[in-house]
């Protein structure tokens, strides 16, 4: 028996709010985040899953997501664990999002959605990131040999361990999808993975 892996990006805080770049900036969830991580909780719920154990990234904006999405959900009280803290962004932490290109060409990536920069001063890569990312999975399945665990944490992580659960290219990865606020993803590790709207839940 395998555990079910399944990730959730913390809602919307202050930086994202006003277009910064945050990385390990710690800056609270707005009252929409709030609001994200209620109806995380509420999709959760009544989706019938019942997770065993919930996980969180340090960073208060992905624990408060964690503590407002487990108590409207049922689920026991969320654990911190450092490795799914967001990506270190290196010089680029604290600058505004439409600098990156500005700033980081021609080491970007592009995305109808998100520009990413790949190789800042002091930023963690994107291949780094899927060592952590497999790093989390192996933590996971050590600790949990079935049943299902949440992993509250953010953009950048939670894509790459989306490639690590996946054996997907990090660059594939990055374009494939857009891993939104209060969104939740299944990265079982069994060779696939796939977001789950909210609105799956609510029907």
């Amino acid at each position: 028996m395998t555990v079910e892996i399944f990730i959730s990006r913390h809602g919307q805080n202050e930086d994202n709010l006003d277009g910064i770049l945050n990385g390990h900036r710690d800056r609270p969830l707005t009252s929409l985040g709030r609001e994200q991580a209620k109806q995380l909780g509420e999709g959760i719920k009544n989706s019938g899953f019942q997770f065993d154990a919930v996980y969180s990234s340090p960073l208060s904006r992905a624990f408060e997501t964690a503590e407002i999405a487990a108590k409207a959900a049922g689920l026991p009280d969320p654990q911190t664990m450092d490795l799914l803290i967001e990506r270190d962004f290196g010089v680029m932490t604290g600058k505004r999002t439409d600098q990156v290109i500005e700033l980081c060409s021609p080491n970007i990536l592009e995305t109808s959605t998100v520009t990413y920069f790949l190789n800042p001063e002091g930023a963690e890569t994107f291949p780094e990131l899927v060592g952590r990312g497999h790093a989390v999975l192996h933590e996971i399945r050590a600790r949990h040999l079935g049943g299902k665990v949440l992993l509250v944490c953010h953009g950048d992580i939670g894509k790459m361990i989306y490639a690590a659960a996946t054996d997907k290219d990090w660059k594939s990865v990055l374009m494939e999808f857009h891993f939104g606020n209060g969104e939740l993803i299944d990265v079982s590790g069994i060779g696939e993975a796939h977001k789950l709207k909210l609105e799956q839940f609510n029907h």
